[in-house]
C-alpha cells in the first residue's frame, strides 16, 4: 500500500514535471487592428468637379444653375467657363485679346440680338442667323460672284473694281470672332409700308460690336464703300465675306462649289454656307432685269477698324 503510494507521488511529480517543461497552449491571437480612420466626406462643392460639368451645359443651363446659391453663382461667373463654352458653341478658334467678358459675348451673340433691332427696326422684315467664321488677317475680300474663286485685282479704286470683276479688298479689319446674319429688308428707297420691294442682306459684324457704347448710341454708322447695276439677268442674288489670308484654302474653297450647298433651280428659299474664314449666302431669283448691289463698312470711329460688313443685293 505504502510503495504504490510513492509510486503514484513519483508518477505525478513526473507528471508534473513535464507538464510544467511542457509548451503552454495559448490562445489565438490576431494583429491590433489599425486605429480607425473617418471617411472621407463627398462635397457637392468641388471646383474642379463642376467647372468640368459646366462644359457640358449650354448657356441657359448655366445661369440656372448660377441663380442656385452664392457659391454657384461665384464660380458659374468665372470668365474661363464662358470662353470655353462661348469658343464651343460658336466653334470658332479662341482670339488673342478680347475687350469685354466672355459672359457678355455669350449673350450678344446668342440673345437674339441682330443689327436692324438697334435700328432702322421699320424696314426689317425678317433674318436668320448663320453662324460665326474667324477674321485671321485684317484684309477682307467682299464678293458677288461665288461661281469660281475671283480673282483679286491690283485696282486701287473700289467702283471700277466692283464693276469689273464684281468684288472689292477690305483692309483694316478687326480680327477675331465675327457673327454673320441673312437679312430681309424692306426696298430702302421707298418709305412706304405696303411697299413689295425688298433686298437681302448679308450682314455681319465683329462679336463684340453690340457692346461698345458706340454703336449703342449711334455714333458709328455704316458707309457706302460702293455699288454697281449688273443689268443682266442673274439665276441667283449672292454675296460673300472671306479672310484673304485664307482665300484658297480648302474649306474656303467649299463655297464656291455650288452643288453642295445652293438650292435647286425651282428652291426660292435663301441658303447660306459658313466656314472658319469664310460666309456666303445665295437666294435663287425667278425672271429679272439685274441686280443692284451695295456694299457697307461701319468702322469705330473715323480712321478706326471695320468692325460691320454688309452686302446688299436689290432687283432693278
Amino acid at each position: 500500500m505504502g510503495k504504490r503510494l510513492q509510486n503514484a507521488i513519483h508518477q505525478s511529480e513526473r507528471l508534473g514535471k513535464r507538464l510544467r517543461s511542457a509548451r503552454r497552449i495559448c490562445s489565438c491571437s490576431s494583429p491590433p487592428p489599425p486605429p480607425l480612420i473617418a471617411h472621407s466626406t463627398f462635397s457637392w462643392y468641388e471646383k474642379d468637379v463642376w467647372t468640368e460639368i459646366a462644359k457640358f451645359l449650354d448657356g441657359i443651363s448655366l445661369v440656372k444653375l448660377a441663380m442656385t446659391s452664392k457659391w454657384f453663382h461665384r464660380l458659374i461667373m468665372e470668365d474661363s467657363i464662358w470662353k470655353f463654352v462661348t469658343l464651343r458653341d460658336l466653334l470658332v478658334p479662341a482670339p488673342q485679346h478680347v475687350a469685354f467678358k466672355w459672359f457678355h459675348l455669350y449673350a450678344s451673340a446668342f440673345d437674339g440680338s441682330h443689327s436692324f433691332k438697334f435700328r432702322q427696326q421699320e424696314k426689317h422684315i425678317d433674318w436668320m442667323r448663320i453662324g460665326a467664321f474667324f477674321m485671321d488677317s485684317s484684309v477682307a475680300l467682299l464678293t458677288e460672284r461665288i461661281s469660281c474663286s475671283p480673282k483679286i485685282s491690283n485696282e486701287d479704286d473700289v467702283k471700277k473694281m466692283l464693276k469689273s470683276s464684281g468684288c472689292c479688298v477690305l483692309d483694316n479689319i478687326k480680327t477675331g470672332i465675327w457673327i454673320a446674319d441673312l437679312q430681309l429688308v424692306r426696298c430702302p428707297v421707298c418709305d412706304l409700308n405696303t411697299c413689295d420691294g425688298t433686298m437681302q442682306t448679308l450682314d455681319a459684324r465683329h462679336i463684340e460690336l453690340f457692346l461698345y457704347d458706340e454703336y449703342k448710341n449711334g455714333s458709328w454708322e455704316y458707309q457706302l464703300i460702293g455699288s454697281h447695276d449688273g443689268k443682266e439677268r442673274v439665276a441667283g442674288a449672292s454675296g460673300a465675306i472671306f479672310d484673304v489670308k485664307h482665300l484658297k484654302d480648302p474649306s474656303s474653297c467649299v463655297v464656291f462649289n455650288l452643288n453642295s450647298w445652293v438650292g435647286k433651280p425651282n428652291d426660292w428659299q435663301p441658303k447660306a454656307i459658313i466656314t472658319q474664314h469664310a460666309v456666303a449666302v445665295n437666294t435663287n431669283l425667278q425672271e429679272n432685269d439685274g441686280l443692284h448691289i451695295k456694299y457697307h463698312s461701319m468702322r469705330a470711329g473715323t480712321d478706326g477698324e471695320v468692325v460691320a460688313i454688309r452686302v446688299s443685293q436689290q432687283l432693278l
